[in-house]
């Protein structure tokens, strides 16, 4: 188990490390000299992307540095702080931001989710952290299964074919977008953060997470799928592989969640 005072984590297996590399290569996601901030928001999807990434630094062919970032958006039941003494003690660049984003929904948000509204506001504050800590890569937590989810329901309830892009540009043009995991199954990343300790947060936004969501529909919906074919998810990304970059590496921000 990965002692909180060491800087010796487990080993991500081969297992995880397989599905990562083939996604960085086959999204041309990291390349020679970058910087990738890993945003971390407590959960075990994105402390297993930033564990993985730190050891691809050490070992992979091409020279690349790592840091992680955490939006704190001050929502009762969540406190993502204790991840600050984590970091420390394994020398990470990392920053911590911290904004009432519930309260500013209040006064600013329109004819919107709070989820929404939250998500906008949170990715503004991670460019602007990866914009002054001299980072130009954002490395997101999402995993096969949310590119799955994200799929289904954009069929089902916006009538097209998309999911989350694999690597994308912002429209400001300084900064991609990376997800390293979107070949990775949620139970692997599971697994992994509990044999290794890693310090999850429960619940990252129980302000989202309070009440039955769709996303949480559509998940059950594929759980019960993949009992009776076995093979589903497989078979699911070759299908989504052409929607996660299709056309090379889009100069846009499509953040469909």
């Amino acid at each position: 188990m990965d002692d909180p005072a060491s800087d010796t984590p487990l080993r991500p297996p081969k297992a995880l490390l397989r599905p990562v590399g083939r996604a960085i290569r086959d999204f041309d996601m990291i390349r020679d000299g970058d910087r990738v901030l890993v945003a971390v928001s407590g959960g075990k999807d994105s402390l297993t992307l930033l564990t993985i990434l730190r050891h691809l630094a050490t070992y992979a062919p091409v020279h690349f540095e790592v840091g992680a970032v955490t939006i704190d958006p001050r929502v009762e039941g969540f406190d993502p702080s204790p991840l600050k003494a984590w970091m420390a003690a394994r020398g990470i660049d990392y920053h911590y931001r911290s904004q009432p984003l519930q309260e500013d929904a209040q006064e600013h948000m329109r004819g919107d989710s709070f989820c929404s509204f939250c998500s906008r506001m949170k990715r503004g504050m991670m460019y602007t952290a990866a914009r002054e800590g001299g980072y130009n890569v954002l490395a997101l937590g999402q995993h096969l299964d949310d590119l799955a989810e994200s799929f289904l329901m954009s069929a089902f309830h916006g009538g097209q074919l998309r999911t989350m892009q694999a690597h994308y540009r912002i429209q400001a043009g300084d900064l991609r977008v990376i997800r390293p995991l979107a070949l990775v199954r949620e139970r692997q990343l599971a697994d992994f953060a509990e044999r290794a300790g890693l310090p999850v947060i429960p619940d990252s936004c129980p302000a989202c997470f309070g009440a039955p969501t769709e996303r949480e529909h559509v998940k059950s919906l594929l759980a019960g799928e993949e009992d009776r074919v076995p093979r589903l998810f497989g078979n699911l990304e070759r299908t989504l592989r052409p929607l996660m970059a299709p056309d090379g590496i889009p100069d846009h921000d499509d953040d469909q969640r």
